[in-house]
């Protein structure tokens, strides 16, 4: 063999043939291989077709997926009316945006799904259409859903509606132990011996048979969660659906009971010692692990000296470790209204590696001198041991800067420290405002909960100056150690955010404009008509016809300055939403992009160890350079950690908003019938969305529910109005709202518009 190919150099190599496709003979010549290397070139192209990369057609030819306009891989999207879209991961840059695909193609896989596409059509804008050749990769192992007896058998409903047909569970499958997962949210004991007993209870299922060819997917019961108004057993469907890891295997838990708790003097030796300082940890107040803790003072030279240490997770939580793996596999801590589902067990996230109050605690430390204009003059970076001096809260800290009188007292030692800390971060505010920093400060869901665990209230969570403390603190740690790996040329995992797209820019000055503002960009794509080809009745057919601009230039600073214009203007709320949905999603990558958002060229994530991977993976690359002046991971497994960990947070995203929503729902379910003041946050050609004034809670109002005239949807102005009356309803507008209907099923409020007159009338008594 005169080389050995890697999948990487071959999949390369057929990309770069014409039309992106080869033979095996002409691999053979064109790569040099003699001997046992054929037989490793077979099963390359094995495996590059079952990752479907390549595809081999019944002419022998391989072709490469993305070099080739005909074929496409990606995710299955599907929507809850049959038909779907494939995201693509590889395609021809001919096919603009996802590719769509008809309900009878939809049904050969499932949400989720990977799957190789075969283009079989393209029509304007280069939109395509497919037919799915193969599914790479089943997303759905298990499905949670709804057991229901019927005449015809037995089934179970998925709680994902994208999910959309029944899954078939035959007679005479053994049931699990009753009620064996009740025990862990605090449920009473089932009482489960057949299948009778099933009916109406919610299950997670391992699906036996997927569905092909539009045939019926076919599973067995391998959990009993519960009825779906039993406390807790929201928060254990959500888990399911979203596929959380959420427990831990013996192997882990029998490794973190064994970690040592004490340190070792030896360790304690080659650390730089900060237990001498007042170091504090700042935290919401239902915070168990304390991830990082802050220092400041003020050097001779009248500079600040800040120092952000850094639970040194690294140090216990070993590579390739049963307690690594599992890490890696959840990829971040999920946090719901009244439980977590941490990614390291507790005897870590709560203790051992948490930053506790006069504990002793190992930290991964940044000490950085930063000037009155908040440019950072000098860094170090070193492993540290710390003892916590406090565990503040936001709260108390504001009170203390606010100049409460027993809080002050309370923490006299102290106040004078926060109070420069108070400086120091709004110096460093205002040095990323001038380079063009965005901050939307949007509003969190706050989920207020009893005693007991039961949800009480709804509210937007208030945010403080002790917030912004730690987070222009974290900002600026983060920033320095990702410019400090750059500098050194290390392979290393960066949080970038990239440009937004120029559609999408496009899209939100339309609605804009509306209200007055502008990004500044530039005059947007005009349209224009053309006549296109004759109908059947003879009439010249209108054809829209979108000139795009290739020259858009758009920057951080044109959402600042808009930003800064819309602040505490009633349209402040709709309009940040917009020009947040307008943003590309950040994301992990071992290129450095730099972060649009934050106007920043080079930026990581190292300051959350205990509840991030990612932050992890930094760590160690931080560490390994602070001891042996070496790189420690290339850059093909750091791309693929940076695949890895931003699907992992987008799947803890997308479970924790599911949620919130969820139990939002549930508690407007009483409610039904009361009236309320909102806001219209969003229009469509099915009516209007709308957020309640004092409730942080968002509903649907029907196109068909508004009274008094026929209303129609008008694209251009974003608007509904009345044919005869002219009444309109816009986005920002005020309205006064009856919630109709709450459907916990689709987790969707319904809302109808109240006459004026009978309105006040009510909102008077």
């Amino acid at each position: 063999m005169h080389k050995q190919v890697t999948d990487a150099e071959l999949l390369e190599h057929i990309r770069k043939l014409p039309h992106g496709r080869a033979t095996y003979k002409q691999l053979v010549r064109e790569l040099r291989l003699e001997g046992e290397a054929r037989n490793s070139l077979e099963e390359a192209l094995d495996r590059l077709c079952d990752q479907g990369a390549v595809v081999e057609l019944r002419s022998g030819h391989y072709v490469a997926v993305g070099s080739n306009v005909e074929y496409a891989t990606g995710r299955i999207s599907v929507h809850r009316d049959g038909f779907g879209f494939l995201i693509p991961e590889h395609a021809s840059e001919q096919i603009q945006g996802d590719i769509f695909l008809p309900p009878r193609e939809t049904a050969k896989g499932m949400n989720g799904d990977a799957a190789l596409v075969r283009i079989t059509r393209i029509g304007d804008g280069n939109r395509a259409e497919g037919e799915i050749i193969r599914i790479l990769r089943r997303a759905h192992i298990t499905v949670v859903g709804e057991f229901r007896i019927r005449k015809r058998g037995n089934f179970v409903v998925p709680s994902d509606e994208r999910i959309r047909e029944w899954i078939q569970i035959p007679d005479g499958l053994e049931l699990p132990r009753a009620g064996s997962s009740l025990h862990r949210v605090g449920a009473k004991q089932l009482q489960v011996s057949s299948v009778d007993d099933l009916d109406g209870m919610i299950v997670n299922l391992e699906i036996l048979e997927f569905p092909e060819d539009g045939e019926q997917a076919v599973g067995r019961v391998i959990e009993i969660l519960g009825h779906p108004d039993d406390f807790g057993v929201d928060v254990e469907i959500i888990i399911r659906k979203h596929h959380l890891p959420h427990e831990f295997p013996p192997e882990v838990i029998e490794q973190a009971r064994h970690v040592r708790h004490s340190i070792a003097s030896s360790e304690l030796e080659r650390r730089r010692d900060f237990r001498h300082l007042d170091i504090v940890t700042i935290d919401g107040e239902t915070a168990r692990d304390f991830d990082d803790a802050v220092w400041a003072g003020r050097l001779s030279n009248g500079h600040f000296a800040l120092q952000v240490h850094i639970a040194d997770v690294s140090h216990y939580v070993l590579p390739g470790t049963p307690i690594d793996r599992e890490a890696l596999l959840r990829g971040t801590s999920v946090y719901f209204p009244d439980r977590a589902v941490p990614m390291l067990p507790v005897e870590l996230s709560t203790d051992i590696c948490s930053l506790c109050p006069h504990e002793d605690r190992l930290v991964l430390s940044a000490l950085l001198e930063i000037d009155g204009q908040g440019d950072i003059v000098s860094q170090e970076f070193v492993r540290g041991v710390i003892r916590s001096h406090d565990r503040m809260t936001y709260t108390n800290i504001f009170r203390v800067l606010e100049g409460d009188a027993a809080m002050r007292e309370r923490y006299h030692k102290l106040a004078d420290r926060f109070e420069l800390m108070r400086e120091l971060a709004l110096i460093l505010n205002r040095k990323r405002t001038r380079r063009g920093s965005i901050d939307f400060d949007m509003p969190e869901t706050n989920i207020e909960l009893d005693m007991s665990g039961q949800m009480i209230g709804v509210t937007r969570a208030e945010r403080n100056i002790a917030h912004r403390i730690i987070e222009e603190f974290m900002l600026a740690a983060n920033e320095a150690v990702a410019g400090h790996l750059e500098t050194a040329g290390l392979p290393a995992l960066y949080r970038i955010h990239e440009k937004p797209e120029a559609s999408r820019v496009i899209e939100f000055e339309e609605i804009a404009a509306h209200f007055g503002y502008s990004l500044g960009v530039g005059a947007i794509p005009v349209k224009r008509f053309s006549v296109g080809d004759r109908k059947r009745d003879g009439r010249k057919a209108r054809k829209e016809i979108t000139i795009a601009r290739d020259d858009l230039k758009i920057s951080s600073r044109n959402y600042q300055r808009l930003i800064a214009k819309i602040a505490g203007k009633p349209e402040e709320r709709i309009l940040s939403y917009l020009m947040l949905r307008s943003l590309k999603q950040a994301r992990y990558s071992n290129v450095n992009e730099g972060h649009f958002a934050l106007a920043a060229a080079a930026y990581t994530h190292f300051t959350s160890p205990i509840r991030r991977y990612p932050d992890l993976v930094v760590h160690r690359i931080l560490a390994h350079w602070i001891d042996t002046a070496q790189p420690l991971l290339e850059d093909r497994i750091l791309n693929e950690l940076g695949n890895d960990t931003s699907f992992t947070e987008r799947r803890a995203a997308e479970a924790e908003r599911e949620l919130i929503e969820w139990k939002k729902v549930k508690f407007m379910e009483d409610r039904v019938g009361d009236d309320f003041d909102a806001l219209i946050v969003s229009t469509t050609k099915f009516g209007f969305f709308v957020e309640l004034i004092e409730l942080f809670v968002e509903g649907l109002v029907p196109m068909e529910t508004l009274s008094g005239d026929r209303f129609r949807y008008h694209e251009n102005g974003r608007k509904i109005i009345g044919e005869r009356s002219r009444k309109t309803y816009s986005i920002g507008d005020r309205v006064r709202v009856r919630l109709d209907r709450a459907d916990t099923v689709e987790r969707k409020l319904q809302f109808a518009v109240l006459e004026e007159k009978s309105a006040k009338r009510k909102h008077r008594t």
